[in-house]
């Protein structure tokens, strides 16, 4: 007999902080739940040109059997998809503060805003590991090893304080993701 695997819908957008950190864990998850889950990369049209500046894109799309990149907010159909209930959650990680706000403002004109909002309508549970979630300074790795310093805004923050009070789970960190399947794998 035939287990059917849980689908999750994983969501690559066009930032590039903790990038490199967050496809390392998935690659380790994807080989300890392989039995159990079917990871299906989306990626956004910006996440498509960060994977390939980083030297990711190739690598995903050999070691995972689906990856999409785009077309446009229905292309391809993930939000009908989650919206049936066909995956077991959502996880976008990392996501930038534009998809963040989309999300937030409920903005569904690009794909992975549109599969988060229309996943939430159908109680999908949605999972976001936001590039900007603590006002200040912070820094980031380049492809080329060097350090990057941005200035997280106010603003971009408060976006992810809404989406965390629409009962969207907020991670903190890329590490965190190891929570998720440990709370979605088998009891």
């Amino acid at each position: 007999m035939t287990v059917k695997k849980k689908k999750i819908a994983w969501g690559i957008t066009g930032s590039g902080d903790k990038i490199v950190e967050t496809v390392n864990i998935m690659r380790e998850l994807r080989e300890k739940y392989k039995e159990e889950f079917d990871i299906r990369i989306y990626v956004s049209k910006a996440g498509d040109q960060v994977l390939k500046y980083y030297g990711l894109f190739k690598e995903l799309e050999v070691e995972f059997d689906r990856t999409w990149v785009e077309v446009n907010a229905n292309a391809p159909f993930l939000a009908g998809q989650i919206q049936l209930g066909q995956f077991e959650l959502m996880l976008i990680a990392p996501a930038t503060s534009n998809t963040v706000a989309k999300i937030s403002l409920r903005i569904a004109d690009s794909l992975l805003p549109n599969a988060a909002i229309m996943g939430q309508k159908a109680g999908t549970p949605i999972y976001i590991l936001p590039s900007d979630f603590e006002e200040g300074v912070t820094v980031t790795k380049l492809p080329d090893g060097r350090d990057l310093e941005l200035t997280i805004r106010k603003e971009d923050v408060e976006h992810v304080k809404k989406l965390a009070n629409m009962d969207i789970n907020i991670l903190k960190t890329p590490e965190e993701i190891y929570d998720v399947f440990k709370k979605h794998a088998k009891k």
